[in-house]
């Protein structure tokens, strides 16, 4: 900014950063607006590139904080019609600052600073909104939706991430025109799903979106739980539930997976349920809700590999912990199908939907249980499988052909390295293997019992240290 003005240029910080600014927040990225046209920003930066319509020209800067790599200079600027309710078709550089800041969405964004004057300018009542936490659109709400729909979107995502209330015309107007967002790219709607969703308080906007018809134009499936109730393990309605599942998700910071997993786990309740009352089922809802999911995420232009994530967590929310009851081998069943690397999300969803069902502890002891079982089964065994050397090169040594020997030796090269890890290697263990080569067969089966207990014991000391990590006796 300082070199725009050492050239006798204004410029100033505009939009949310200058909001975030004010509301103490750290900004995500940083904008100037400037009366230079873009070759003038560029003679300015010569380290800068310009590959728009809109005159925006990134500067690049040697700032290690990732949001100050490439700030976006761009001129003072006014739009004409939107025929896509998207792009305008046509930007004309403005004359002046206050031109600039008419143009843009909501009051709260349409304010600038003067960094060398440490000046806020406020020509919309920004400051006043902020103060107040409303968002409201500038101008005719009506006309600001008509020119970019998406804002649509970013209304309920702004009120869900500062926690502001919408004004009433501007909220009557997102309802009015809430259709609109049909014609808007899926990809652009799914960049402010995710924003929404990692939110802090994700269900305000998604109830939003629900009371001004935005969320029948983009997860319309989400709607069905409304209003239905569930049975005797459950207290809040599918809608509800799926909400708080969410919220769970956001007030423990885990991520957009795991988040569109709490929110979606049980999407297909209200298409699986018989009956009513406490005694109500829902057979089927995690395979139903899987392949719901999917079709959902795929066609909001999700990354393949994050849709077979998210349908694989709710494929295997319901997942059986029962202490007395869950075999080692139906956990290791459970961890092939979902993935060593997805268990502890698979885990963090079910505590979402616990949750969400209004219980107040998140992991009771079985599910503590059961976190300690795959934990247990995805640990690496002790055995001689470590050792550099194998029953192959132990007859090759020792000029022996398959026996009892074989297994001797390898439990007792096992136990040396048990203690001194550093004899693990193939040079020092052949060695060692001419050396047991010569011993009787007695004495050799006696120190290869030694070895196999000192193994069991360590495998028993390391199994314990697990059942403390995670609390159990």
């Amino acid at each position: 900014m300082e070199a725009l003005q050492a050239k006798g240029l204004e410029a100033y910080l505009v939009g949310g950063c200058v909001r975030d600014m004010l509301l103490g927040k750290e900004p995500k990225d940083w904008d100037i607006a400037t009366n230079a046209i873009p070759e003038e920003i560029q003679n300015v930066f010569p380290d800068s590139f310009y590959e728009n319509e809109y005159g925006t020209v990134g500067v690049k800067t040697i700032s290690e904080n990732p949001s100050l790599a490439v700030v976006e200079v761009t001129p003072y600027r006014v739009e004409e019609k939107y025929s896509d309710l998207r792009h305008p078709d046509k930007v004309k550089f403005a004359a002046s600052l206050e031109e600039d800041l008419t143009r843009r969405d909501f009051t709260i964004n349409a304010l600038a600073y003067d960094v060398a004057k440490k000046e806020v300018i406020d020509t919309c009542e920004g400051q006043k909104d902020l103060k107040n936490k409303l968002i409201r659109a500038v101008g005719d709400p009506d006309a600001r939706f008509g020119e970019d729909a998406l804002r649509l979107m970013r209304t309920v995502r702004l009120a869900a991430e500062l926690g502001f209330d919408i004004e009433p015309h501007t909220r009557s107007a997102i309802a009015k025109n809430a259709s609109l967002l049909a014609r808007i790219s899926k990809e652009r709607i799914r960049d402010e799903f995710q924003k929404l969703a990692l939110s802090p308080s994700p269900s305000r906007g998604l109830e939003l979106a629900r009371e001004l018809g935005l969320l029948q134009e983009f997860l319309p499936e989400l709607l069905e739980g409304y209003g239905v109730t569930q049975n005797l393990h459950h207290i809040y309605t599918v809608w509800e539930h799926n909400l708080r599942a969410l919220d769970y998700a956001a007030k423990e910071g885990w991520g957009l997976d795991v988040r569109v997993g709490a929110l979606l786990h049980d999407v297909a309740k209200p298409r699986t349920k018989r009956g009513e009352g406490k005694f109500a089922t829902f057979y089927g809802h995690d395979v139903v809700g899987s392949k719901m999911a999917k079709e959902m995420l795929l066609r909001l232009k999700f990354p393949k590999n994050f849709v077979e994530k998210v349908s694989k967590l709710i494929r295997y929310h319901l997942f059986y912990y029962n202490v007395d009851e869950v075999t080692e081998s139906s956990v290791r069943r459970l961890i092939s199908h979902v993935g060593a690397e997805d268990m502890e999300d698979l885990i963090r969803v079910r505590i979402c939907d616990r949750i969400g069902s209004g219980v107040p502890k998140a992991e009771p002891y079985k599910l503590r249980h059961f976190r300690f079982m795959v934990e247990k089964l995805q640990r690496d065994p002790i055995s001689v499988g470590m050792l550099k050397i194998n029953g192959g090169d132990i007859m090759q040594v020792c000029g022996i052909s398959p026996g009892p020997r074989i297994g001797h030796i390898l439990l007792i090269l096992l136990d040396e390295v048990l203690d001194e890890p550093a004899k693990n290697a193939k040079e020092y263990l052949e060695r060692k293997t001419k050396e047991l080569c010569a011993l009787p067969e007695e004495e050799l089966a006696e120190l290869a019992r030694k070895g196999k207990e000192k193994k069991l014991a360590l495998e028993s000391e390391e199994i314990e240290e697990i059942k403390k990590k995670h609390y159990l006796k």
